[in-house]
């Protein structure tokens, strides 16, 4: 287990006691698991209701990042997903009710249930008006069945929002919580995971997924979901999520709702816009219309990958009380408001006129099309050894290059013309490939094409002149040279070993043969060089052991333009 902790005991107190030195609008109680509003006396005095929640650590921003005027008056941490104690509930009860009495938000698991209903039970005993609301959004489990009940999922950070800007408005206790208990009664939500999570003091994951496989309709405390499948594209995933709260609320068509896309805690960033588009794009095909939606960490659970998502059924007074202001440090600042974006597919400009498709008997073709092929098969190959040394990306961007070029290689121009050709699968590279890749191939494809297209091409000898050509327009872009562990190191090699075994009038069988040696083995000597340019650079003698993945990507294609033309 590796965890950014001192000690394992200690990780609430130390949490929270780092959340309050951010915000000096919060305070800690004694004890450190109690974090209230600092003008909680305050807030008593006027006469306006109180909000606590909380629950089992874990699940950060929640509760904590909650609390601030317009939503959580105190947030009560237990340990990492466990209940906080009766004690520590009915200490914040104490800490900040007034007059108007406090509200209780309460996720729906025995030991929340329980410990803050004891706690409700104690502060109406010594006469403050306490009510408490039960929130049980998860749409996995059966309203009815052979369970502890639905478990309160992300859905309830909506319930804190609507309730505290209800209370923030002067409501009276019945009022908010009626409010509350409506809000918690049009809410669904139903989350999945791709990884687990570990618990500090357990020091190992909480359940097992295989690398294909994902856990749906999962709790929010490292429990296992009621269902386990293959992982599946986003749209897919987010199309079951979202077609089983929508059964479950009975939403329908031209019906109004809100939309939380909440992280578990591990999804980066990219993906989470990924599926909050692909929720939006569901949603609207279904007729249903989303007035906000947020996409953030919300509720978590530890450093889970994976999401949530959150449907409320909203009307004019629910949208007014979203709407209004909160001061907290984890309610996002942008207003939910949903922009209505059309994109459209970037229009493919070609360089040149496409002309008459290339013609089927074209060696040129079938050597670009075995390229192709090889490229993607040998994505895994390739992303393994860019992990070693590098960002990981190569693979990737190597067959997304590949899977672009067989798309459009119907439109592009005549084998009698084959600079023309080389120009278009320069401009498709440069278009769909970043990183470094994309304009080093687009640049020695287009330094060949040019060379080409001044020699006519017709020759062994006029390819290989283009080729070197090629290479030399890649080095100068790139700035390296041989010995400096990059594709260079691959291609300098065979480039010379090319046009050396021509001039020596080899077959162009032999001479290719040559060439793929000569990459091979320049590959091969880069696992010994110490990096000076690309990927590895960053890396230094860590590289060392371990050939340059993108020589090695050199060494395959040229091995398969030979195997093609053999064939």
């Amino acid at each position: 287990m590796k965890k950014l902790i001192n000690d394992v005991s200690a990780v609430v107190p130390d949490m929270l006691d780092g959340l309050a030195a951010l915000n000096p609008n919060l305070s800690l109680l004694q004890g450190g698991t109690i974090v209230v509003r600092a003008d909680a006396e305050v807030v008593a005095a006027r006469g306006e209701v109180t909000l606590i929640s909380g629950g089992g650590s874990g699940h950060e921003p929640a509760h904590g990042g909650y609390v601030g005027h317009g939503m959580l008056s105190a947030a009560v941490a237990g340990e990492v997903f466990t209940s906080p104690s009766t004690d520590a509930v009915l200490d914040a009860i104490r800490a900040v009710a007034g007059r108007a009495g406090t509200l209780l938000i309460v996720k729906n698991y025995t030991g929340d249930r329980f410990n803050f209903g004891l706690a409700a039970e104690i502060a109406r005993a010594e006469g403050i008006p306490t009510e408490m609301v039960i929130v049980a959004d998860d749409v996995a489990l059966t309203a009815s069945g052979d369970h502890a009940g639905r478990r309160g999922l992300a859905g309830t950070v909506l319930v804190h929002k609507i309730a505290g800007a209800a209370a923030a408005a002067g409501r009276p206790l019945t009022e908010v919580a009626r409010i509350a208990r409506d809000v918690a009664a049009s809410l669904g939500t139903m989350g999945v995971a791709l990884t687990p999570c570990t618990v500090p003091a357990a020091g190992k994951p909480g359940f097992e997924l295989a690398d294909n496989e994902i856990e749906w309709g999962l709790g929010i405390h490292g429990e296992p979901g009621v269902e386990r499948g293959a992982m599946e594209s986003a749209d897919a995933i987010v199309g079951k999520l979202l077609a089983k709260i929508i059964d479950d609320l009975s939403l329908h068509h031209g019906e109004r709702a809100v939309l939380l896309v909440n992280n578990l805690g591990g999804t980066p960033s990219s993906e989470m816009s990924i599926v909050a588009g692909s929720a939006l794009r569901y949603l609207a095909e279904h007729g249903i219309k989303i007035e906000r939606a947020w996409a953030g960490t919300f509720l978590s659970a530890l450093e889970m990958a994976g999401i949530s998502l959150s449907l409320l059924r909203v009307d004019d007074e629910r949208l007014g009380w979203l709407d209004a202001a909160a001061h907290t440090s984890a309610w996002p600042a942008l207003s939910g408001r949903v922009a209505q974006v059309s994109v459209r597919p970037a229009p493919i400009t070609p360089d040149h006129a496409s002309g008459p498709t290339l013609a089927r008997e074209a060696t040129l073709r079938h050597a670009i099309e075995a390229v192709c092929a090889c490229l993607l098969k040998a994505e895994p190959t390739l992303t393994e050894m860019d992990q070693r040394v590098g960002d990981g990306d190569l693979g990737i961007s190597l067959s997304r290059g590949a899977r672009a070029v067989l798309q459009e290689i119907d439109g592009y121009p005549a084998a009698t013309t084959p600079g023309a050709v080389l120009r278009r699968v320069s401009a498709t590279l440069r278009r769909v490939v970043g990183g470094t890749s994309g304009p080093l191939y687009a640049v020695m494809l287009l330094r060949a094409a040019v060379a080409l297209e001044q020699s006519g091409g017709s020759t062994a000898n006029e390819w290989a002149a283009a080729f070197s050509a090629g290479v030399e327009g890649l080095m100068e872009l790139g700035g390296a040279r041989p010995s400096d562990r990059t594709m260079v190191d691959a291609l300098k090699p065979a480039a010379d070993a090319l046009q050396s075994a021509l001039a020596h009038q080899e077959t162009v069988d032999a001479a290719l043969k040559t060439a793929v040696e000569a990459a091979t083995e320049g590959t091969s000597q880069t696992a010994s060089m110490h990096p000076r340019r690309g990927r590895s650079s960053y890396v230094g003698d860590r590289a060392l052991g371990h050939a340059d993945p993108g020589a090695h990507a050199v060494a395959l294609w040229l091995a398969a333009i030979r195997e093609a033309l053999a064939n």
